[in-house]
């Protein structure tokens, strides 16, 4: 998010023919940049926690408890919610990693599995197991696999687990975890073009294995797939039906009785569900349905429940329709479990909750887990916005609010994440993830945010927002996590016309970040692949909506961040390269290194007239006439999930984290 200082609209930058690098007179990368200029005063002010609940990525039923693991909370925790009384009864730790995706029981009820998710792989265990006898004793660690991240289990008949997953930059492999010689073998790699396996599902005879593309699309990254693995003669066959090999990603398996059920995640078209012969996988139905995602499916024998982002629905065996389901409770947002029992469906919602529905009335009954004794606790952030009077943190469906005035805070429902956000007269305005666009919240008429504007789904990832006041236009930048390459989209808040342009940098490069001078965008690309440049930066025409002049950074990573303080465009790449760009003479003319400041992601504002950068260590500025780099805050260290962020507020004062806390910096450097 970057906040444009005050400019003379009058002096509208003209652009037209292209820019050669060659006529840029800049320095090649100097050393590393050290701390100069002074300081007035810097006085730091802790708000409290900035955002606080128990979030949660993963649900699975056993008897009359839902199990329920936590997400981007420290430590990652399993909890037992007890549904006749409608208490949490019991909570393990599991000590490593940041969230739960992966929960599978065995077929005696005894043995709970769980698989987690890290940042960096620490050679520890990912693989947990806790005994639902005596759930007062903690989960204990049984394994690793080498795909760093778990992402799905399933439990055979005989007891074998079965994990899959992956980690970036290598193709996911079948893993599988034996009881009884507590050993955890790699199976094979039945797709090496996959970059993500999200689905298992097991028989006596048979592992299912789905990949896909989900979170590293294009660049020849394949398509949904799903692998039989024949567990006796220990060979993979493809096994995708035909009408699903264009979907990105294959989301999610199960096994009721003598069916594989299979959905599948989006992009460009609608999600498909599966139902195919275990007896033989030729025979099969295929239904499109009317989101981007199938998941957590469930049934009752006649019907196969499953939910999208749009909520729960049904496909009903004997016809082959999908419907939804119609429910008397609240919007049930992102749905992590998903379970059947006598008529009743047990929903665990992103928004901390439990729903439970009466398949017949459609009555629902709602137990919120953090009243029901679970643990609520700091939580990874993402998208900060302040002004005046509030300052509001994004995290998974959840944006909180802090009132400046009186130290209050309330939590917002908002499904996925507010990656990135902007405050405009006091209303909020998001892009969120994954593919729900743009929401707004307006604290004098809204009880909860609401969607502002859709945007294609497959440009799902915005990265940056920020507010264009000559055109009076919200710019997001954005990255198509299954296609490859990324968008800048526009909307006026005033008219609430939108405009979205596809690949504006190349069909490589996301927008990862973006700036406005005059009424012009400037926009950081960032190449995630080994092909083209790796970091572009495009001036482009917001209203009439085409390129005016690009530059080809020298550095060996692309954009983070960008932002403008007069005629110059500051940016940083993702390992601390810094730039400056004189942009009336489209030239760069400045480089250094400051990755002792900035050893990956950063953000950027400009604040009382001078350039401001947080990494994940440290918040910094830069001198407007030098761009030599200060330190203001060091050992900053903010809990962000997906890279930090700073907002700034009306007076010029700052907000991000610090650690797991909300600060405010009242920085006044001696120019």
């Amino acid at each position: 998010m970057q906040h444009p200082p005050s400019m003379d609209r009058r002096q509208l930058l003209r652009a037209g023919g292209a820019f050669g690098l060659a006529a840029a007179a800049a320095p090649l990368l100097a050393a590393p940049a050290r701390a100069a200029g002074g300081t007035l005063s810097t006085t730091v002010t802790d708000l409290g926690p900035a955002l606080v609940q128990f979030a949660l990525m993963s649900g699975v039923t056993v008897g009359d408890t839902v199990y329920i693991g936590s997400r981007n909370l420290s430590p990652t925790r399993l909890i037992a919610l007890h549904l006749p009384t409608r208490r949490v009864t019991a909570v393990t730790d599991l000590g490593t990693g940041h969230s739960v995706q992966a929960l599978a029981v065995d077929p005696t009820g005894r043995y709970l599995y769980a698989g987690v998710l890290t940042k960096a792989d620490e050679g520890l265990p990912n693989l947990f197991r806790w005994d639902l006898t005596t759930p007062d004793k903690p989960a204990v660690p049984v394994g690793r696999t080498e795909d760093r991240d778990v992402r799905e289990l399933a439990v055979a008949p005989d007891g074998t687990v079965y994990a899959v997953g992956g980690v970036p930059g290598k193709a996911p492999a079948l893993w599988m975890y034996d009881p009884g010689t507590g050993t955890v073998t790699k199976l094979g790699v039945p797709d090496p073009n996959a970059t993500l396996a999200r689905a298992v599902a097991a028989t006596d005879t048979t592992v299912f294995f789905g990949a896909g593309s989900v979170l590293a699309g294009g660049d020849g990254a394949s398509k949904a797939s799903l692998y039989a693995y024949d567990r006796a003669g220990r060979t993979f066959t493809d096994v995708t039906p035909a009408e699903m090999r264009k979907d990105p990603s294959l989301r999610e398996l199960a096994v009721f009785g003598d069916r594989l059920v299979v959905g599948t995640s989006a992009s460009t078209e609608r999600a498909r569900l599966a139902v195919m012969d275990l007896a033989d996988l030729s025979s099969y139905t295929v239904t499109s349905t009317a989101g981007t995602v199938v998941k957590n499916l469930a049934t009752d024998g006649e019907r196969i429940y499953f939910a999208g982002e749009g909520g729960l629905h049904t496909y009903t065996l004997r016809t082959g329709t999908v419907a939804p389901l119609v429910h008397d409770g609240p919007d049930l947002g992102e749905i992590w479990g998903l379970d059947h029992t006598g008529g009743t469906l047990t929903v665990v919602s992103g928004y901390g909750f439990v729903g439970e529905i009466a398949t017949a009335s459609g009555a629902c009954v709602v137990t919120d887990l953090g009243a029901a004794g679970a643990p609520v606790s700091p939580q990874t952030a993402m998208g900060i916005a302040a002004d005046g009077c509030h300052v509001y943190v994004g995290g998974n469906n959840v944006i909180a609010r802090h009132d400046l005035r009186t130290g209050s805070v309330a939590n917002l429902r908002a499904p996925g994440e507010a990656k990135d956000a902007e405050l405009l007269d006091g209303v909020l305005y998001t892009g969120q993830y994954s593919g729900q666009g743009m929401w707004t919240y307006d604290p004098s008429s809204d009880a909860q945010p609401h969607r502002l504007a859709a945007f294609p789904s497959e440009q799902n990832r915005p990265l940056d927002v920020c507010f264009d006041p000559v055109n009076r236009l919200l710019l997001v930048g954005a990255q198509s996590d299954t296609e490859g390459g990324g968008s800048l989209w526009t909307y006026a808040p005033g008219s609430g016309a939108k405009a979205v342009y596809l690949n504006p940098v190349d069909r490589l490069q996301p927008v990862r970040a973006v700036a406005s001078r005059e009424g012009v965008a400037y926009l950081g690309g960032d190449n995630p692949t080994a092909q083209g440049p790796r970091g572009t930066l495009v001036a482009f025409d917001p209203v009439a909506g085409h390129e005016s002049w690009r530059l080809d950074l020298p550095f060996a990573t692309g954009v983070a961040a960008l932002a403008v303080r007069g005629r110059h465009l500051y940016g940083l790449t993702r390992r601390g390269g810094f730039f400056v760009v004189d942009v009336p003479l489209r030239r760069l003319i400045h480089t250094a290194d400051v990755r002792p400041l900035c050893p990956g992601f950063a953000a950027m504002t400009t604040s009382r007239g001078v350039v401001y950068a947080v990494s994940d260590t440290t918040l910094f500025r830069f001198h407007p006439k030098t761009f030599a780099v200060t330190t203001v805050v060091a050992g900053i260290d903010g809990a962000w999930y997906s890279g930090p962020h700073v907002g700034v507020d009306g007076h010029g004062r700052l907000y991000t984290l610090r650690g797991h806390h909300l600060v405010r910096v009242d920085d006044r450097p001696d120019r």
